[in-house]
């Protein structure tokens, strides 16, 4: 991990949904969740829950936290919007291009026109955006990947943000964003990335509280495996030297180019930040064959990523005790369920020898015994209603039994989604339901599409761990 050392002035806030416990001395939290021991000059250091660096020993406790995901950062300057290039791939999307140029003003962008059937040149896209607009053009169509390589290999500036010729940023999402790169060991930050017509019709209903993009509300860092592990291309804004170090996107990959860039970085020590305050909207795909095919896209980008990075797609990934109590419970069996209370039982007492030296133990290893059983039970049901779909439909069919608990999870499993994720003014439970079934159908049907293209099933197999 680089361990380049926080300037002084640089805050951190110990997130609202960390426990803290033993006097502040132990807190729990993160995603994954994990336990962090502070000596007692170093809990003494956080107070109220913040922590400003003002030399080299709360440099080190600041950046622990961070590092352990149970902080966010709270910047202290801010570099300049005309340190920053903003590069922009299109393809047959002249109107969108206009639109987006328009929200630019004040900046310097390339434009990368990549294979347009019109070629795009700089007259065209006009000067509205107030600063200097450079148009690249590939003669043939190398994809979004090769596009934005081509922009980066073209700027200057120590940063540069990608934007797609489909989004339009909202007032301040630069400002916001670039604040994270008063942290030396920041190499990329990430707006959220919202709907520019929530309500446009049904599906643009649903996309507007379940878009693939959009990676919800909370602050996070990004990191595989957690909350937020992974963030859109769509919007994003880095340190060019560190994108040319790593060559850029990876031009073979023509789906999860984003992802694979972003665990490059992580793999290297740099930390990635995801910032919501900052928000980039998109003109979501609402024609439905347009969406389905786009679900189907997203899903054969899996296949490529498990054989780049193994063990980072696994549908599932929890420990092997939480599994075998979540299918025991899903059985709904007399001695299933028995089963499930034995193994719950066993993992609380296994927790609560942890955590002998903090106060409330037994409680806190019911808490987490309990968060661990829900988190894996949720898991569970997405992935047989998402990534093991098809496997799902054979069992459906060959017993009446599993059927109904099939069709009762599908149902519980879109209900819980919709609670989750709904917006102001969007869909019902039930509709919800419906489009988020089709959506994992689709998913899973490039999934599966990818996988026995690759003639690889790495993204299909669990994570258990012991």
């Amino acid at each position: 991990m680089r361990q380049a050392r926080l300037p002084d002035g640089f805050g951190i806030r110990i997130d609202p949904k960390v426990r803290a416990y033993s006097g502040g001395r132990v807190l729990i939290g993160g995603s994954p969740t994990r336990m962090l021991k502070l000596a007692p000059t170093a809990a003494a250091m956080i107070g109220d829950g913040y922590l400003e660096v003002i030399d080299s020993e709360s440099a080190v406790v600041a950046r622990r936290l961070l590092d352990s995901g149970v902080a966010n950062p709270r910047p202290m300057s801010t570099p300049s919007p005309r340190d920053v290039t903003v590069v922009i791939p299109v393809k047959n999307n002249a109107l969108g291009l206009r639109r987006v140029l328009g929200a630019l003003r004040g900046l310097d962008v390339i434009v990368v026109d990549d294979g347009s059937e019109v070629p795009i040149v700089a007259p065209a896209v006009g000067n509205g955006c107030g600063g200097r607009v450079t148009v690249l053009r590939h003669e043939t169509a190398k994809g979004p990947a090769a596009a934005r390589n081509t922009g980066l290999r073209h700027a200057e500036t120590p940063f540069v943000a990608f934007l797609d010729s489909d989004v339009l940023p909202r007032t301040g999402w630069i400002e916001v964003m670039l604040g994270h790169f008063s942290d030396p060991a920041v190499a990329l930050v990430a707006p959220r990335i919202v709907a520019l017509e929530p309500e446009a019709s049904t599906l643009a209903r649903y996309e507007h509280a379940r878009s693939s993009l959009d990676l919800g509300r909370r602050e996070s860092a990004v990191q595989s495996g957690g909350a937020v592990s992974f963030v859109p291309s769509a919007a994003m804004i880095a340190r060019r030297e560190v994108l040319d170090e790593f060559g850029g996107f990876d031009e073979s990959m023509h789906v999860a180019e984003d992802v694979d860039l972003c665990w490059r970085l992580q793999e290297s020590g740099w930390r990635l930040r995801y910032e919501p305050v900052a928000n980039v909207a998109h003109d979501h795909r609402v024609s439905f064959g347009k969406w389905f095919d786009r679900k189907m896209f997203y899903g054969t980008g899996a296949a490529p990523l498990a054989a780049r990075h193994v063990g980072k797609v696994p549908p599932l990934a929890m420990s092997s005790w939480t599994f075998f109590a979540c299918v025991a419970a899903a059985t709904c069996t007399r001695l299933g369920l028995l089963g499930a209370v034995a193994t719950l039982a066993t993992t609380l007492l296994r927790l609560r020898r942890m955590f002998t030296a903090i106060d409330q133990p037994t409680r806190v290893a019911a808490i987490l015994t309990a968060q661990g059983f829900v988190g894996g039970a949720w898991q569970l049901a997405s992935a047989m209603c998402r990534h093991y779909w098809p496997i799902t439909l054979l069992a459906v069919l060959a017993s009446r039994r599993i059927r109904r608990i099939a069709l009762a999870v599908a149902f519980a499993e879109g209900v819980a989604d919709w609670a989750t994720h709904r917006e102001p003014g969007g869909l019902g439970p039930l509709r919800h339901t419906l489009f988020k079934r089709m959506d994992d159908i689709a998913y899973g049907a490039g999934l599966w599409k990818g996988a026995l293209v690759a003639r690889d099933l790495g993204a299909l197999k669990p994570r258990l761990k012991q």
